[in-house]
């Protein structure tokens, strides 16, 4: 039977963290990726992660991407994904299913290349004809795409007003759930329960504190504390809860400090209150390339 791995491509947020990529994840199944989101550096992460054994992230063999939402740290490695591995000759066209506007989005990229697609084809280079174009599918809940080795269904999260879906993704051995960005939600609990891998975002609930009320309020509307994280965990019992896109709450351009240090204290005190909220279950931080 083939092996279910999820790959952490990028697990960072907005912010241009030097060891954090922008979110990206792969669902690997045997030979076959499917990517969800494509922030910036995707595509040379999904090398990295080739580099590191797992074939199926070659950069010409990534065909098959979701999209949680059109937020810009989610997205903007969309024309890194529809060019580079077409460059490196991939020969069929990149599937892409997304929320309302992806469509749109698509076809201004595809405009805004123009030049470079025209002189690949018709100068000197002579690329194929096939490997730059995307197939979009607008998606809603529910069922969204399946094939032989893997059933993905769409659910709806709350990120502010932005239309925005997480992901459950069925294979012959194994069930993951990615949240993409969202408040806490029942939903989630719901659609994870038993799953073997929660993949959740997550902020830093003392940090959050730290900052002012407008801040407070605005985080708490559209991304999961620590502690909210925890009480979903209970209810689902994911056999492995993942945090990423953690957001620290502190500044992270700033080199009169030791950025590293302060970062590395956060991602232990966000798993201690996890854990003080009450969460039993195994749950780690997700780093850029890990593989579970």
């Amino acid at each position: 039977m083939m092996e279910t791995k999820l790959v952490l491509l990028g697990t960072g947020t907005p912010n241009a963290c030097p060891d954090a990529s922008g979110p990206s994840s792969a669902v690997v199944v045997g030979d076959r990726a499917y990517l969800v989101d494509f922030g910036p550096g995707v595509v040379r992460q999904a090398a990295k992660a080739y580099r590191n054994g797992i074939d199926a992230l070659r950069p010409d063999r990534l065909v098959t991407a979701f999209c949680t939402h059109l937020h810009t740290d989610h997205t903007a490695g969309y024309p890194d994904l529809i060019f580079t591995p077409w460059v490196l000759e991939r020969k069929e066209p990149l599937r892409v299913f997304g929320p309302k506007g992806i469509r749109d989005m698509t076809e201004h990229l595809l405009k805004a290349y123009k030049v470079d697609i025209d002189f690949r084809i018709n100068g000197f280079e002579k690329a194929n004809e096939v490997g730059y174009r995307v197939e979009t599918q607008e998606i809603t809940s529910g069922v969204i795409y399946r094939d032989d080795r893997v059933t993905v269904e769409a659910f709806p999260v709350s990120h502010g007003t932005l239309e925005s879906y997480g992901f459950k993704f069925t294979t012959p051995d194994r069930v993951i759930v990615i949240s993409g960005d969202t408040a806490p939600l029942e939903i989630v609990a719901e659609k994870a329960k038993g799953c073997d891998i929660l993949l959740h975002e997550v902020e830093y609930t003392a940090g959050l504190a730290a900052r002012e009320p407008k801040w407070q309020k605005y985080h708490r509307e559209v991304h999961t504390l620590s502690v909210d994280l925890a009480e979903i965990a209970k209810k689902a019992r994911p056999k492995l809860l993942v945090t990423y896109h953690r957001i620290y709450h502190m500044e992270i351009q700033d080199n009169t400090v030791d950025v590293g240090a302060e970062m590395a204290r956060r991602n232990e005190a966000i798993l201690e209150e996890i854990r003080n909220a009450g969460y039993e279950g195994p749950v780690v931080n997700g780093m850029d390339l890990d593989a579970f």
